[in-house]
């Protein structure tokens, strides 16, 4: 199985998500130089198919091209499980917090309007 995670850090930290031109809500798009996306083009092209994400090819800082998909990703309920089986656990502290906040709510109003 190929890794989504890339071989090398990506170069320059300026993903943001958007809806772009492909369909794809909240792709991520990424700047990668041209040296970068060679040396890691096949988990680039794994993260465009699989997850939607945006690539823009810069050679010294000037964008050259932009990689993208053609289709819609496809996803299944398989795909959502696995993903969520490999999720890191939230700790003990992280679910005591929730817990707290979730007991001290306080309570709403009665509704004016007839149920």
């Amino acid at each position: 199985m190929v890794s989504l995670r890339p071989a090398v850090a990506w170069p320059v930290g300026q993903g943001s998500c958007q809806t772009d031109r492909s369909g794809y809500p909240d792709a991520m798009e990424s700047h990668i130089s041209a040296a970068d996306a060679v040396q890691t083009f096949e988990d680039m092209i794994e993260r465009v198919r699989s997850r939607g994400d945006v690539f823009v090819v810069e050679r010294e800082g000037e964008p050259i091209c932009r990689i993208e998909p053609i289709a819609p990703v496809r996803s299944t309920v398989r795909d959502l499980v696995r993903s969520l089986q490999g999720a890191p656990r939230p700790d003990d502290g992280y679910l005591d917090a929730v817990e707290e906040i979730a007991q001290n709510q306080p309570m709403l109003p009665e509704t004016p309007w007839e149920r």
